[in-house]
């Protein structure tokens, strides 16, 4: 059974950490740490990098105390990576763990990926600060570390903002949980609008459930934000409503901020493939006799195969997030079966052309309702939605003909 919608993955998320917590309370060892007075715990915010898995930044909790010899980072966001790791991350099934680790040396893994840290102490009691502590040393242990990842709804930032709400409970006070003015696919589009393929390939597998307007609170799922909300937060420190960040340490340098009006190549390839195709269109029209197939050969398999991805992504994954996409409208995974029959003369046997008359009706319904659809369709499936209709306009046609001039023969 697929499973439930985010809010009541947040909900189930909720009761099993309320759980947790109510387990660590009763089974913390008698002869735990007692944090001193001095004790700090700050939230570590890491500023997004350059590769594809630091694109959107990361989160983690730091626990100071030079009394007691600590200095402790918690990461919710460890991972095993294995050969299997990427079949595993297709299908959805991604086990996370929370990991320590000494924070110099967390710190300086960072550093030296050149990504700034943020750290923002908390203005918390002794006993507040204590029950955070005890918390992540249970749930540090191996029979409480694992969770099933989400992107959205359970990382390494939710996994942070559940914590905090649920061990200070009532004494903590986030904003109002209000419309945002963002969807998901907004939220995401900040981080990858300058990296274009991988922002159109994002938007090509997730489906309609990414474009609702979300909630502030929602919104922590991004590190920024979960920064952000922590910053607007307020606590109840002996009986005063207080700021929850006590003292924020910024670094030294920050870097250059990532322009969201760079090139789209993505838009740009697709469109010239258009140009391309309708070239090749015309030649034929002039010249039926012209070889096209090793354009149209690419054109159908690549087709088909995302939309094999998206059908999988939709009805056999665990992912939450792709299913009900429109581009599988388009992107037919009936399309590879047209292989090879594109390597054979048209007939009306081999290559029906009823098939390509339901192709161009279909890209031409996604057409007309462009602006109307709840999903957002990235703009480089315009040009190749006009590229569909046009090459299967052709091959129908010349089907067409090629049937005619047999039954004429015969």
């Amino acid at each position: 059974m697929r499973v439930a919608y985010h809010s009541n993955i947040r909900q189930i998320a909720g009761i099993l950490l309320s759980i947790t917590f109510l387990c660590i309370l009763h089974n913390v060892n008698a002869q735990g740490i007692q944090l001193s007075e001095d004790s700090q715990i700050s939230l570590i915010t890491i500023l997004p990098g350059d590769a594809p898995e630091e694109l959107f930044g990361h989160s983690a909790i730091r626990v100071q105390d030079l009394q007691n010899n600590i200095d402790l980072s918690y990461n919710y966001g460890t991972f095993h990576f294995d050969a299997f790791f990427l079949p595993k991350f297709i299908y959805g099934d991604l086990e996370y763990f929370l990991s320590v680790a000494h924070y110099s040396a967390s710190r300086r893994y960072y550093l030296e990926q050149q990504r700034p840290i943020i750290e923002q102490v908390l203005n918390l009691t002794l006993s507040q600060k204590q029950d955070l502590f005890e918390f992540l040393r249970v749930n540090a242990q191996e029979e409480y570390r694992y969770y099933q990842y989400d992107f959205l709804f359970d990382n390494c930032s939710t996994r942070i903002r559940d914590l905090f709400e649920h061990v200070l409970g009532d004494d903590i006070r986030f904003s109002p949980e209000m419309a945002s003015g963002f969807t998901f696919r907004d939220m995401i589009h900040l981080y990858v609008n300058h990296r274009p393929f991988i922002q159109s390939g994002m938007d090509l597998l997730l489906g309609n459930r990414v474009d609702h307007i979300i909630t502030t609170r929602e919104t922590m799922f991004l590190p920024d934000f979960l920064m952000k909300e922590f910053d607007h937060a307020t606590i109840l420190v002996n009986g005063e409503i207080q700021p929850f960040v006590a003292t924020t340490k910024l670094p030294s340098h920050f870097p250059d901020e990532i322009s969201n009006a760079g090139q789209p190549w993505a838009v740009l390839l697709t469109w010239a493939l258009f140009m391309a195709g309708a070239v090749i269109t015309y030649k034929n029209y002039r010249d039926s006799k012209i070889f096209e197939r090793w354009f149209d050969l690419p054109l159908f398999t690549v087709t088909g195969l995302i939309g094999l991805l998206i059908l999988f992504l939709w009805f056999i994954s665990l992912h939450n997030v792709t299913i009900n996409n429109l581009n599988l409208l388009w992107a037919w995974p009936t399309h590879l079966f047209l292989i090879p029959f594109l390597f054979r003369r048209p007939n009306s046997v081999l290559l029906p052309a009823a098939y390509l008359s339901l192709l161009i009706i279909s890209c031409l319904i996604i057409l007309m309702g462009w602006s109307l659809w709840t999903q957002h369709l990235h703009p480089a499936v315009l040009p190749i939605l006009l590229l569909l209709i046009i090459r299967s306009g052709w091959i129908a046609l010349r089907v067409k003909n090629e049937a005619a001039k047999v039954k004429r023969e015969n």
